[in-house]
């Protein structure tokens, strides 16, 4: 899979300030990238400690166009998986 400008730029830069919806309100957090391994794969996602809602985390990684990883969950865009996003492939 060949990444978007944006994810490109992301990954170089090491992290990233989005503005999300947590519990009604706007804030706005840092996302940093890291290196997640799933099996034999090791994989560029976006990370945060915080709790993000299921349908945030989608939404970031949609406009992001990388892995979103929050403390209660992951999301990835759609109709890819961490083998679309692999370190070695990148």
């Amino acid at each position: 899979m060949i990444l978007s400008e944006k994810a490109a730029r992301v990954i170089k830069e090491g992290e990233m300030k989005i503005r999300v919806i947590r519990s009604g309100m706007y804030q706005k957090l840092t996302f940093t990238v890291a290196k997640e391994k799933a099996g034999e794969i090791e994989y560029y996602e976006l990370a945060t400690d915080r709790l993000i809602d299921a349908s945030e985390l989608s939404r970031i990684a949609e406009e992001v166009g990388l892995p979103v990883r929050a403390h209660n969950g992951r999301a990835f865009p759609k109709g890819t998986s961490a083998r679309d996003f692999q370190v070695s492939a990148l």
